[in-house]
């Protein structure tokens, strides 16, 4: 067993174990009994800390604190689960629950799929960032953004900011005894600011966040960056005009914009999809979906990066798959059960938002890889079109692939320069068809800055996204104006 699956182990124990907790053999032995004839399971322990602060018109709003804990059972026989969750970490619920899951045995005896393998990677450290720093200095670090933010900028009328973390400890136990556990960090903070010209408000928001103890968040040099950047944000909005509405080229800016891609291709990559056969990419594997030039991978390796995970939440340690290699597909992301059935391994996506919610495949860091361009030479091969440097909520239908998405920082492109701030401008397509008019790639790929969540079938988890600059060629652009 790995050094790091020890330690991860070992305060995992300590929290699940320990005195007024489960027993360690009966448990193991709940967990046979739930499992066998299957022909897959784990239960899933998990233990969290969460807080958030929110601080708006100069005031501290809320602050709070809480402290959860659990387990989801699971078996799995053929297609069929059964799934069962309590916040009582004791042995007779544990009992209860192995009774109920193991009702979805077969009766054929299921023969248990191979756990997975160990690791010893070391994606983050397992600091506890809630403990790390104390609430009153948290609650000065709210103040004095709001105060510098006030100071900087007369036009600023409004300031929201918030602060969030949580630590997560997870243990997953399969039959037999098989053990693995993940200590998982994570933080954020947001900061948006309204400014005001005349009875013209205008808003901007910006954030970030990483798997990681607060650290440099409380430097002044980190922070006034995020706040700088709402207040950019929100005085081009206070010079925007209206977006033109029309087919266009559009020039969509590296890092964030890759959230694009994560909803109208990344979902449609997900294995449940494609062994239902309700992606649009289902028969598709081997064939050319996109431009030459684009490459599309997910990786839940990267080191700190808010979608990361030393494992996934069926024990899997994760990787990096490629999905779309050079504008052909040639991979997809699987959790066990659903990789067991299409007779491939499982990738490390087998994600849940909690005990209480069985796994599926899920994205951890999506993005498309750079190219070789200048994102300059890009911008200036438009004659007239829309450059998009911020993107706020969207629509996907996973089946058709087809999406509408609002800028919420955009710009004309005219004779290869960026020119007037526009407002309103919405992204109307199709994933499948938007991938195919890629006619520039640039070389200066990017992750988000960390502020992705991801929802799927009522569960939402942390993501990553990102892109480079790039240029499709024709997409439709909702907009006021006449283009």
């Amino acid at each position: 067993m790995a050094a790091n699956d020890i330690n991860h182990l070992a305060t995992a124990d300590g929290l699940f174990f320990g005195k007024g907790g489960l027993d360690k053999g009966k448990t193991n032995k709940a967990v046979d009994d739930a499992l066998a004839g299957c022909d897959d399971g784990e239960l899933f322990l998990e233990y969290v800390k969460s807080e958030g602060l929110s601080f708006d018109d100069g005031k501290l709003k809320s602050a709070s604190y809480d402290t959860t804990q659990g387990f989801g059972l699971r078996a799995v026989s053929g297609e069929v689960t059964g799934f069962a969750h309590a916040s009582a970490l004791d042995e007779h619920a544990l009992k209860r629950a192995a009774a109920t899951v193991k009702q979805v045995r077969s009766g054929k005896g299921g023969t248990a799929d191979e756990s997975p393998r160990g690791t010893n990677q070391l994606l983050y450290a397992d600091d506890n960032p809630i403990d790390g720093e104390t609430f009153e200095k948290k609650v000065a670090l709210l103040q004095e953004i709001d105060a510098y933010i006030r100071a900087k900028e007369p036009k600023a009328k409004q300031v929201s900011i918030s602060l969030a973390a949580s630590w997560q400890v997870v243990e997953v136990i399969r039959a037999g005894g098989w053990r693995a556990a993940d200590v998982r960090p994570l933080v954020r903070l947001n900061v948006s600011v309204v400014c005001a010209d005349g009875n013209r408000m205008e808003a901007g928001s910006t954030g970030s966040g990483r798997r990681a103890a607060y650290g440099d968040i409380f430097n002044a040099d980190y922070w006034k960056r995020e706040a700088d950047e709402a207040i950019r944000q929100s005085l081009i909005n206070l010079e925007s005009i209206a977006a033109p509405a029309g087919e266009m080229p559009v020039v969509l800016g590296s890092g964030w914009s890759g959230v694009l891609w994560h909803e109208a291709v990344g979902h449609g990559l997900e294995g449940d999809f494609h062994r239902k056969k309700t992606s649009m990419f289902t028969k598709l594997m081997g064939e050319m979906v996109a431009s030459p030039g684009v490459t599309v991978v997910d990786d839940g390796t990267l080191a700190d990066r808010r979608g990361s995970l030393t494992i996934d939440d069926e024990g899997t340690p994760t990787q990096r798959n490629v999905l779309i290699e050079n504008g052909r597909l040639v991979g997809l992301m699987q959790d066990r059960m659903n990789a067991r059935l299409m007779g491939v391994k499982p990738t490390g996506n087998g994600r849940r938002q909690s005990h209480a919610y069985a796994p599926m495949p899920r994205m951890t860091n999506t993005f498309m890889l750079g190219g070789d361009k200048d994102p300059k030479e890009i911008i200036a091969s438009v004659k007239k079109g829309l450059y998009c440097a911020n993107f706020g909520g969207g629509q996907v239908d996973i089946v058709s692939g087809k999406f509408v998405f609002s800028v919420t920082e955009g710009y004309m492109i005219e004779d290869g320069k960026l020119t007037h701030p526009v407002k309103g401008a919405t992204l109307i397509g199709a994933g499948s068809q938007a991938l195919t008019k890629v006619g520039m790639v640039g070389n200066d790929s990017k992750l988000d800055p960390g502020i992705g969540t991801c929802g799927k079938d009522g569960q939402g988890v942390p993501v990553g996204v990102g892109q480079p600059t790039l240029r499709i060629d024709a997409l439709t652009v909702g907009g006021t104006a006449t283009a």
